[in-house]
């Protein structure tokens, strides 16, 4: 058994029996195939909005670009769901969009960027059986930056009806979340988590549910230095 699966089994040992099942149900659900991605939101209420969101539909990474503003967290709006989302920051590049960016497309995300202002989708045409994307949305007032459109492989659009030309960005968040994961439970798409991603996701999720849980992990490895992962 691999050492990763192996602390999960240890760790597990100090949470309730309901949390362990709520975590198995939660982890079937669990999603990499569609990602988020915020380019330099500088409101917290809805930076945390986006991050709820994520979590209430299963998607577990969001990716952060901090150009110009610090992405912060209102508690009162995330209702703790920063402790299940995997959160990747980019600021420690010059242009934090590009290096971004082109990570998530070494790892096969096509990148969609979200705005009206552009030849687009409506979102209820987007195909998501193309392959695993990242949604990418811009900051509150300016949208997305010149660099982002330039490097976005294509573009989706949420139809509206009425004077006001844009949705509140946790608003447009929301509403892509939840058609589009719709459409990927609806199709044959490969949206699961793998074993791996499982056991990895699982582990944090215990990790955050005990107390001083890093004195038990190092507990752990202090009974067990000698062990050498095996399938």
């Amino acid at each position: 058994m691999p050492q990763k699966e192996k602390l999960l089994e240890f760790l597990s040992g100090f949470i309730s029996e309901n949390k362990k099942n709520l975590f198995q149900n939660n982890i079937e659900h669990r999603t990499k195939y569609m990602t988020v991605v915020l380019e330099d939101i500088f409101q917290s209420h809805n930076a945390s909005a986006v991050m709820r969101s994520c979590d209430c539909f299963g998607v577990q990474d969001i990716h952060v670009i901090e150009n110009e503003n610090e992405y912060l967290i209102n508690p009162d709006v995330a209702m703790g769901s920063t402790k299940w989302i995997t959160l990747n920051k980019y600021n420690k590049e010059k242009n934090n969009t590009v290096d971004c960016i082109r990570e998530l497309k070494k790892k096969g995300y096509r990148i969609v960027g979200t705005t009206p202002h552009s030849k687009s989708c409506a979102l209820e045409d987007f195909d998501i059986t193309k392959g695993k994307f990242a949604l990418l949305f811009g900051s509150e007032e300016p949208g997305l930056s010149k660099i982002a459109m330039e490097e976005c492989d294509e573009f989706i659009n949420i139809p509206m009806f009425g004077f006001t030309e844009s949705f509140n960005i946790s608003v447009s968040a929301a509403i892509c979340l939840h058609h589009l994961r719709w459409k990927i439970n609806t199709s044959e798409a490969p949206y699961k988590l793998s074993d791996s991603e499982k056991t990895e996701t699982l582990l944090e999720w215990t990790k955050q549910v005990i107390k001083k849980s890093e004195l038990l992990e190092k507990e752990f490895y202090k009974r067990n230095d000698n062990i050498v992962d095996s399938e």
